[in-house]
């Protein structure tokens, strides 16, 4: 049986070849080096904090908000490990390694603890987007503290009125002297919005100028720091925090912009494509999360189905739960592999798998994580077995950094429809190669002629089991690949194609069925 970490090793050296794929000087051992390493931190330091910081939360006092007392030596641990500098520019302190190791580091820190690994995994798309689109005086500023740690990064978005629907974002900055602005407004559900781990945070924040356009075209980006240059705290605090299902560990908080002073990053009225350079990064890694979740919860209930002996044997011997446990490790391999597929592909594939990574891989996390209760049985339900736990965290990944509704709208509106669907024949051509994927390929190939000619609506109803579809079809594509490679993973291989390919059979026939739903819209 693989760990995580030589899963991961095998799809960075011998599944893609990374060190070949990159202009850095790493080679296979020092790939396998960071991962392992990685592996090792998280056992020693992340791990152990995951149960205690849970049952202790984040809490609000006399206006500030604290972090469980194992998540701030952790989090110095993680600066003084310089983990935070893995793939940030070198220009800036960082390492400049490939975002598919980050995706690893990702996958292993969220597994150990994922309400820590949240505020790294902010910080980092906080770094892409100013990278992308600060002025070269704000990086020099901004990106050195925050490629070693000692600032963390924010994003945000959503405002009480302002879900999913962007454009009606109220929060707006007022133009002050010095090309500054004084951002006012509301912002809820932002994670680390503040905390105690370092001294300074800065925050990126979508607010509106004055006589800015209606609707998403008058958005422009900001980014505002707790601490102004000269030492003096800025204008906003967090109002309170949110009371979660799960991830208590890590503040949500509701932020007030009081008059903060701001930067405006980008153009005018060009927010949300400067925005999405970290939402888009955020899904990526919302979807390794799913895959995080999934690998700890397997770990959890291997274990426990080993050592809990039922009838005179194990209950890993037992026929049921012999299944469970294979369903589990199957679908975890698939939603790993797929996500290093998507970090590795070129920039028309990897935006097309992006949705499909968030939301394929957030619902099996959710399945998986469900299974794993189920394998402890009445001890799963009981919090002192940590599978509960487990469940608990990963449900916000199905709607966070938005919802999988969403993604399947993206996949078969911007993403499929944008190009007429040619990158997705063309990876469907490459699955079809695999013999036993190909009827598979063919199926998908014709629900997806299917959602480009079909009419919105049909194409909205159909929407999210055309992405379950892909899912499904793409994990046994990555399985069957892995086997080809390493004779270890055929018999996991055979399982899916064989017990959970058909799913994705069971998916598409629901697109058949889309007048049903809009008939239940329309009565």
């Amino acid at each position: 049986m693989t760990t995580p970490a030589q899963d991961l090793t095998f799809a960075l050296t011998r599944l893609y070849d990374l060190p070949a794929r990159t202009a850095s000087a790493l080679d296979t051992a020092g790939v396998a080096a960071i991962i392992e390493q990685c592996a090792q931190f998280c056992d020693a330091v992340l791990a152990p904090n995951r149960m205690p910081a849970d049952r202790e939360g984040a809490r609000l006092e006399n206006g500030r908000v604290r972090c469980p007392e194992g998540h701030v030596r952790a989090y110095q641990a993680w600066v003084e490990g310089g983990w935070q500098s893995l793939t940030a520019p070198e220009a800036y302190g960082g390492q400049g390694l490939p975002f598919a190791l980050w995706a690893a580091v990702v996958e292993l820190v969220t597994a150990a603890d994922m309400a820590f690994g949240l505020c790294p995994l902010l910080t980092a798309g906080a770094i892409e987007a100013i990278e992308r689109h600060a002025t070269p005086a704000q990086q020099a500023e901004w990106l050195p503290p925050m490629t070693t740690g000692e600032w963390t990064g924010t994003m945000c978005l959503t405002e009480p009125q302002a879900g999913s629907d962007l454009s009606t974002v109220r929060t707006r900055a007022e133009p002050l002297e010095g090309g500054r602005y004084a951002l006012h407004g509301q912002k809820i559900y932002i994670s680390f919005g503040d905390h105690d781990l370092t001294d300074n945070t800065l925050h990126l924040v979508l607010a509106r100028l004055p006589g800015a356009p209606e609707g998403s075209r008058g958005i422009s980006l900001f980014a505002a720091r707790r601490v102004r240059a000269d030492g003096t705290a800025n204008a906003l605090r967090c109002g309170g925090l949110e009371r979660k299902m799960g991830i208590h560990a890590s503040p949500t908080c509701t932020m007030l912009f009081e008059g903060a002073e701001a930067e405006l990053v980008g153009e005018p009225h060009r927010g949300l494509p400067a925005m999405f350079a970290m939402m888009n990064n955020a899904r990526l890694c919302v979807g390794i999360q799913g895959v995080s979740q999934g690998a700890l919860a397997l770990r959890l209930a291997e274990a426990y189905a080993a050592g809990r002996d039922q009838g005179g044997r194990p209950i890993a011997r037992h026929p049921d739960v012999a299944r469970m446990l294979a369903e589990m490790r199957a679908i975890t391999l698939a939603m790993r592999l797929l996500a290093i597929e998507a970090c590795m592909a070129d920039p028309g594939r990897l935006a097309l798998l992006t949705p499909i990574v968030k939301a394929w891989s957030t619902d099996r996390g959710c399945e998986v994580a469900s299974l794993g209760v189920q394998v402890h049985g009445g001890m799963g339900f009981c919090e002192d077995a940590g599978a509960a736990q487990v469940l608990r965290d990963v449900r916000i990944t199905p709607f966070y950094e938005g919802t999988n509704g969403i993604q399947a709208l993206d996949l078969v509106g911007r993403k499929l429809r944008g190009d007429g669907g040619a990158a997705m024949r063309t990876l469907l051509a490459e699955v079809a190669t695999h013999p036993a994927l190909a009827a598979a390929a063919a199926e998908l190939l014709a629900a997806t002629e299917l959602m480009l000619t079909a009419d919105p609506d049909a194409v909205a109803a159909g929407a999210t089991a055309y992405l379950d579809a892909c899912g499904w079809v793409l994990g046994g594509w990555m399985l069957a690949r892995a086997a080809a490679l390493e004779p270890a993973y055929a018999p996991l291989a055979r399982f899916y194609i064989g017990r959970l390919l058909p799913r994705a059979t069971a998916s598409l026939a629901q697109l058949a069925q889309a007048a049903s739903l809009l008939a239940l819209l329309a009565a």
